[in-house]
């Protein structure tokens, strides 16, 4: 399966291999694969997908909804590795928190201008609707996902900030449960730390946000409806924690409180977990033909009856060039070197950066600040003429909208296609939780594949697919496999001393076997 995996690695970082040697990582994994033979594994791969369209487990693109694309080799993180992506998300999330806080109120880094007024006041998603309104327990950010990349020489950098309704976290928990069920040889030789907690650390952030007062708050998920392309996720997260899952017309507000319409009556709602755009959440504030919101729940936000999370007019820290600032604002908040890097970008606001990108088009990426699933990039050097001339009218027309970075020859991790494994690009995203107190990170996250040869842009809108993530609790290590034992036949009395000796050895075996395996998270 890897023999002719050398001969497709180009010079990006590979995660398994370094030239012809594996790295630490997959030095239990490679083997185990290898032991399997490639007929076994092609009927495991085919299981796999097929139990995948049976559970459901789909993504819209252009209307139709298609299986989530699931790679069966998983991707694996050591332990050290992920403690610096961990602090690098927990720091980003905290530096997010104070910005909105601050933009939204004082405006002391405005003031201070650590990051221009204009890059705030015309970002397409800084909402002065909700100037002022202060969140019950401080959090803003109650889900955050940052998109991660590893660079040439291995190090994790920041591709993008998503902290308005980040999605993609339904997956990883799927992921999970089907790799388990496809590769259980495989998983149980490895420690690996769990994923399946994520929706009660969720439920408890929720409702630690509830308003002040509220000791049993009530929780709903609020969904666009079931042609959302994300609708699978929405439907998950609300039945494992427990809570309604609810539209917009099942929502109303009166004199500043949210109720929701059962069928025992109102019921008041402390708590919305939307996954909606702000665009479309309140038709009093915002587009007032939306029909995917509840006219009212701004009011109630203000008014401190109602939590909204995320909370509105996040967007304005998921520009990305608010992004190119981010170090800047680590420094500033925090007083501390940003643990995570950003990726090199030029700001085509700036007339010096504007010059430079027009003179080298044909060899950097370009993307909308606003964008997102990988909508409207253009990748200079896979690009056409006529391509390039249409973005270069484009940048000239409206260079704040748009930024610059060199072509990142993403990370690639093997993937298996057509019955071998071959290198594909990939990044990730962590999921990461706020409850006030703590900010925790999913140990894990989402690894999107590009799966085309070559391809460097990884959503599954544009075709890609997923990995399992996982991150190493420890040192892998076989699992102890014990023979079955044997009768003695005619045992004498001179047998009896060995025979005893024999089965409590194969006893304290046993018994070493179920330790081992307890100690490995599910």
């Amino acid at each position: 399966m890897f023999e002719d995996y050398a001969s497709g690695m180009g010079a990006a970082y590979d995660e398994m291999y370094d030239a012809s040697d594996l790295r630490t990582p997959y030095r239990q994994l490679q083997p185990s694969l290898q032991e399997m033979g490639p007929a076994e594994l092609q009927t495991r791969v085919e299981a796999l997908q097929s139990s995948y369209l049976d559970q459901g487990v789909t993504f819209d693109i252009g209307g139709e909804e298609r299986a989530f694309p699931l790679d069966v080799l998983p991707r694996v993180i050591e332990m050290d590795q992920w403690a610096k992506v961990e602090a690098g998300v927990q720091q980003r999330v905290a530096t997010l928190e104070k910005f909105l806080a601050d933009v939204y109120d004082a405006g002391e880094v405005l003031n201070d201008g650590v990051i221009p007024r204009r890059v705030i006041t015309t970002s397409s998603h800084f909402h002065r609707a909700a100037a002022g309104i202060e969140p019950p327990n401080g959090v803003r950010v109650h889900v955050s996902g940052i998109d991660l990349i590893r660079d040439d020489d291995g190090e994790f950098r920041v591709l993008e900030d998503n902290v308005r309704v980040p999605s993609g976290v339904s997956y990883v928990m799927t992921n999970r449960r089907a790799i388990a069920a496809a590769l259980p040889e495989v998983f149980a030789e490895h420690r690996i730390r769990p994923v399946a907690g994520y929706p009660q650390k969720l439920l408890t952030a929720l409702r630690a946000a509830a308003p002040a007062g509220v000791t049993d708050p009530n929780v709903v998920v609020l969904t666009p409806g079931v042609f959302n392309g994300a609708y699978f996720e929405h439907a998950l997260l609300a039945r494992t924690m427990g809570v309604e899952l609810v539209e917009g017309r099942d929502l109303e507000c009166r004199r500043g409180r949210v109720m929701m319409r059962t069928t025992q009556g109102l019921e008041p709602v402390h708590v919305i977990y939307r996954r909606v755009d702000d665009e479309f959440l309140d038709p009093v504030h915002f587009r007032s033909t939306s029909l995917l919101g509840c006219s009212g729940l701004l009011n109630a936000a203000r008014a401190g009856n109602v939590t909204i999370a995320n909370a509105v007019g996040n967007g304005v820290a998921d520009d990305k060039l608010v992004y190119t600032y981010l170090p800047d604002l680590v420094r500033y908040y925090l007083g501390e070197e940003p643990v995570l890097n950003n990726v090199d970008t030029w700001r085509l606001g700036d007339a010096d950066h504007r010059e430079e990108v027009m003179d080298r088009l044909d060899e950097l990426v370009l993307k909308p600040v606003d964008g997102s699933g990988g909508k409207g990039i253009v990748i200079g050097p896979h690009a056409t003429r006529a391509e390039l001339d249409e973005l270069r009218e484009k940048v000239l027309a409206d260079p704040r909208s748009w930024i610059a970075q060199p072509v990142i020859q993403l990370s690639t991790v093997p993937t298996y296609v057509n019955g071998v494994m071959r290198p594909r690009h990939v990044d990730l995203r962590p999921f990461a939780v706020n409850d006030g107190h703590r900010v925790w990170v999913l140990p894990g996250g989402l690894t999107r594949v590009a799966l085309g040869e070559g391809e460097l842009i990884v959503n599954s809108s544009r075709g890609g697919g997923s990995k399992d993530t996982w991150v190493l609790a420890g040192k892998s290590r076989p699992v102890i496999r014990v023979e079955p034992e044997r009768t003695l036949p005619h045992a004498t009395p001179q047998d009896v001393g060995p025979a005893l000796e024999s089965f409590s050895s194969q006893q304290d075996q046993q018994q070493q076997q179920v330790e081992t395996i307890e100690e490995q998270p599910c």
